[in-house]
């Protein structure tokens, strides 16, 4: 696939509109606002923004004339409104496109089911791609080739790029980085709350929690350290560190235990939904 390769979105929410920002404010995407096409009946604010600047093509629904030229269509939609998605469009997409797939638990088999058999990636990524943090698990259906290539260059504007050759491995990674964002906000919550609780005024309780949580995701993006490492370096033995550490790994396994329990459940509702029937 050649550098001008023709992109139709289909849905523009979040994701579809941070990597839509992310193509057009980096030129190593190689993505021009004349290469892109958006199909949503209702994008977000955001996409709505990016169509007013860019003068990008937007459409509520496609049709074949619209299609005839894409090269890669990349999935956005609720995993909820596959079928109908796949019902409209697989008909009108030219042979050679491919999918680009970004819908948790939607497995490659799926895809090729309801788009025909066509070069295929999914992709997890999360919600930090607005930001181009973010972290993209990828795994192709036709490995080593093209595809893989192009999807590396549209989702490196999102933060780094990993592929797996296992399917499999994808749900745990939607588990893991796919969902982890809200884990890491339902600590800054607690930890705010538990703040308040010992007399912080809220204000000061919320700031608090809040850039104790970015400045300590600056030590681990700025130290080759393992979190264990880094953790241990923080915490003096006997010291106050230490006694709310010692609550947090206590009976039961602690918060590793909840940790590694809340996201084995997140992996066995990635493979339900893969396996759900379709309108569920």
């Amino acid at each position: 696939m050649s550098k001008s390769t023709k992109i139709a979105l289909i849905g523009a929410g979040n994701m579809g509109g941070a990597l839509v920002a992310g193509w057009l404010r980096t030129k190593r995407s190689g993505v021009t606002p004349q290469d892109l096409i958006i199909i949503d009946p209702a994008p977000s604010d955001v996409v709505q923004a990016l169509i007013e600047q860019y003068q990008l093509r937007h459409v509520a629904t496609a049709t074949a004339k619209l299609l005839a030229e894409i090269d890669l269509a990349v999935l956005a939609v609720k995993p909820q409104a596959l079928e109908k998605t796949a019902a409209e469009l697989a008909p009108q997409l030219p042979a050679q496109c491919a999918i680009l797939s970004l819908m948790a638990g939607i497995t490659m088999t799926r895809l090729t089911t309801l788009f025909g058999d066509r070069p295929v990636v999914r992709a997890m990524s999360n919600t930090a791609a607005a930001l181009g943090a973010g972290i993209s698990v990828c795994v192709a259906n036709d490995a080593g080739s093209a595809i893989e290539t192009l999807a590396t260059r549209l989702l490196k504007v999102a933060g780094p790029v990993e592929w797996v050759n296992d399917e499999r491995l994808i749900g745990a990674a939607t588990a893991v980085s796919g969902s982890g964002p809200a884990y890491v906000f339902l600590l800054a919550e607690a930890l705010a709350g538990a703040g308040f609780a010992e007399g912080l005024p809220r204000e000061l309780a919320d700031k608090l929690a809040r850039q104790t949580i970015i400045g300590a995701g600056a030590l681990l993006a700025g130290s080759d350290k393992t979190p264990q490492e880094l953790r241990r370096s923080v915490t003096s033995p006997g010291g106050t560190t230490q006694a709310a550490i010692d609550v947090l790994m206590g009976g039961g396994g602690g918060l590793p235990e909840l940790v590694r329990q809340a996201v084995s459940a997140a992996e066995r509702r990635s493979r339900q939904m893969g396996a759900e029937p379709p309108g569920r």
